[in-house]
């Protein structure tokens, strides 16, 4: 973008003084937390509720549509070309420009959200088909996958415009209300299974008009703070507008790039339904609990280094730059090998003490831990992937992270009937096979990206990263050890109560966690090592 295009005034808006990254990532980590803890309690009462197969298949699936077509739009290909377009408004231009730019964005993108949403709704019995091939010989299940897709269908819109605003505030430093704002889906779901389940004939409509009562509420809550930093949105619809014409030339190979990902999941959810009754929902439960690290610790170092970033490549500020990418990084080392370690150790202590209950029985809970494992083993790639792809959309880079998602893609594909058919014939567990493939080809996406980085000259890592993978390694190897006794002992999840499964598995948490930290501080890491400035 030229800077012809931007009035030359400052905007008032800017902050006054830097931001500590730790801080920031802490607060809407802790956020992001509280909402991930619900959505544990919220996929506890679903457990209880549908158990796994039936109802429960027929509303995961119905539940991926919109999410698929909303990271798609929204989250996906959208927030990566807008923000970095929003920060050199910001940085470059006037208020009156920002808002501008806000306005012509609200309308452009509120008029393809809601063609979207009619062409879902009327269409919801091919969705249905595409996201649900292996239900098309089950009439039963099939109609209510269909009356789920047309239900839910609405939530694209709702939740892509809220997360429309939640890239507005999280570029002015807002980062709290997006973070906390997924916690009203849980809290509306988990009233929905609770209070008005029995109401209904299936307790998975219930469910799903919950969703999207959720998502206008979720819209609603989000307008007063944009309106604190004059940026309420007045929709006006003008496809001429440089920043919109911009964001649009940004967004077409960011939303190849993003559809890649996607086309992995769709093809995960298809191959799953032809599994039979019990592997979408066993891998529901298994990604739901990767989910937890990965939402609360790599989503939100992404959300929170985006528009640094942004901003630094608008001021061309190459040295901190890379400082910021290598600080994220590092983060994500000390977060994710424990994680990964820890959910692949104690996969059905875990699964036994959450979902074990209700229509839960324990052939389910066995066959989740299996894909929960294979899961984890992705669980460091994931979180790479999520700090590292901003290093590219900041400097307006869309090509390279399509070019590597294809590649990615395309080992995702090769590797799956290698792995999928055998396990599928020798042990009837092909859905252990999809995550597997799924996590390997995370590994392939994440090394190209970060060999893309070094080779572009972008990011050079500290000198001291030999030292920090030898501290970190050596915490935990300690950490696994303590685990692995813990459950050498304790081995009789399945027979014991539900207070008693918990107390233990806090035990076991408890310690292993403080067994992290305490070597970590023994072999020299201190929380100042982490302290940098947005």
């Amino acid at each position: 973008m030229s800077n012809a295009e931007l009035p030359s005034s400052p905007s008032p808006e800017k902050p006054a003084k830097p931001r500590s990254l730790l801080r920031s990532s802490l607060l809407t980590g802790s956020m992001t937390m509280i909402s991930r803890v619900l959505g544990l309690v919220r996929d506890i009462v679903l457990a209880s509720v549908l158990g796994a197969g039936g109802a429960m298949d027929a509303f995961a699936i119905a539940q991926k549509i919109p999410n698929f077509f909303r990271r798609l739009f929204a989250e996906g290909a959208f927030s990566q070309a807008f923000i970095p377009v929003l920060s050199e408004y910001r940085e470059k231009g006037t208020h009156a420009a920002v808002k501008e730019l806000v306005d012509k964005v609200a309308g452009c993108l509120g008029s393809i959200l809601l063609l979207v949403t009619v062409i879902g709704v009327v269409g919801a019995v091919g969705f249905a088909y595409i996201f649900g091939y292996g239900y098309a010989d089950e009439p039963e299940k099939f109609s209510l996958l269909t009356d789920l897709v047309r239900i839910t269908f609405p939530y694209l819109m709702l939740i892509s415009l809220t997360g429309f605003a939640g890239a507005i505030l999280n570029s002015y430093d807002r980062f709290a209300i997006p973070a906390v704002t997924p916690v009203f889906l849980n809290i509306f779901m988990i009233a929905a299974a609770l209070l008005v389940a029995d109401f209904f004939p299936n307790p998975a409509y219930a469910l799903a008009w919950s969703i999207v009562a959720a998502g206008i509420f979720s819209l609603l809550f989000q307008l007063p703070f944009l309106r604190q930093i004059h940026l309420l949105p007045s929709p006006k619809l003008d496809w001429s507008h440089p920043g919109v014409k911009r964001i649009l030339v940004l967004m077409a190979p960011a939303l190849f790039g993003v559809s890649v990902s996607q086309l992995n999941l769709l093809l995960d959810s298809i191959i799953a339904t032809i599994l039979g009754d019990g592997a979408v929902s066993w891998l529901f439960y298994s990604d739901r609990l990767v989910e937890l690290p990965l939402g609360v610790f790599g989503v939100a170092i992404a959300t929170v280094i985006m528009p640094g970033l942004s901003r630094l490549s608008a001021a061309q500020s190459g040295e901190k730059f890379s400082q910021m990418l290598d600080w994220a990084i590092r983060f994500v080392v000390l977060i994710a090998l424990p994680a990964t370690l820890a959910l692949i150790i104690l996969a059905e202590p875990i699964l036994y003490t959450l979902f074990y209950h209700g229509k839960m029985e324990s052939s389910d809970i066995l066959m989740s831990s299996y894909s929960l494992k294979a899961y984890a083993l992705g669980l460091f790639a994931f979180m790479l992937i999520k700090v590292l792809v901003p290093g590219y959309f900041a400097r307006q880079d869309m090509k390279s992270p399509v070019r590597i998602g294809i590649i990615a893609m395309f080992a995702n594909m090769l590797m799956k009937p290698m792995v999928v058919i055998p396990l599928v014939i020798l042990w009837g567990m092909g859905h252990v096979g999809l995550a597997f493939t799924t996590a390997m080809a995370a590994y392939v996406n994440a090394w190209l990206l970060y060999r893309g980085l070094r080779r572009a000259g972008v990011y050079t890592p500290a000198a001291q990263w030999p030292q920090i993978w030898l501290r970190y390694g050596a915490a935990n190897l300690m950490m696994v050890a303590v685990l692995a006794v813990f459950l050498l002992l304790w081995n009789g999840w399945h027979e014991w109560s539900v207070l008693e499964r918990v107390l233990r598995l806090a035990i076991i948490c408890a310690i292993g966690f403080a067994t992290y930290l305490l070597m970590l501080f023994a072999v020299g890491v201190r929380l100042r090592d982490f302290k940098a400035q947005q």
